[in-house]
């Protein structure tokens, strides 16, 4: 199941079914937000000069990974994977196989790997979520796997 629309529904413990797919809107990627980005929080000079970039690994101006991050963050929270009560992350993995770039635009695409009932808490459970960040070509830039905190629906039984 793909739930593709860009609707604000909150999503609880008892909607996160394994193998259930979820994909965000999107979001347009520029220079000007690459280098804002970089020089606040990742002043390299890959990611801030272009002339400086095309000597680089990169070959060309790439945007910080955790700015893909935090633009992921962004998607998954207000069209992608809308939690109630937020994301709350326990733990996860991430990965940059692509660089960003600015004319890349980006949406998440998200599944449900598993899906565990807590013991002690039967208001939540923990769920864990791989997403792959794509680009406008559908190239994968980042990939992630986290465990996430997803609080029971209110009433529903354990």
């Amino acid at each position: 199941m793909t739930d593709t629309t860009t609707a604000v529904q909150a999503l609880y413990f008892d909607d996160m079914a394994v193998g259930r797919r979820f994909k965000s809107g999107e979001h347009a990627m520029d220079a000007e937000q690459i280098i804002a980005f970089a020089r606040q929080f990742d002043p390299q000079p890959f990611h801030m000069d272009d002339a400086a970039a095309k000597g680089s690994l990169f070959g060309g101006l790439a945007a910080s990974g955790w700015h893909t991050a935090a633009i992921t963050m962004r998607l998954q929270v207000t069209t992608g994977l809308p939690v109630a009560g937020g994301i709350i992350g326990a733990s996860g993995d991430v990965a940059w196989p692509r660089p960003t770039r600015p004319t890349d635009v980006l949406h998440v695409v998200s599944e449900v790997m598993e899906a565990t009932p807590s013991k002690s808490r039967p208001d939540r459970g923990m769920v864990t979520i791989r997403s792959e960040t794509r680009n406008q070509n559908d190239e994968v830039l980042q990939v992630s796997t986290v465990r996430i905190v997803v609080p029971r629906k209110p009433g529903a039984a354990p």
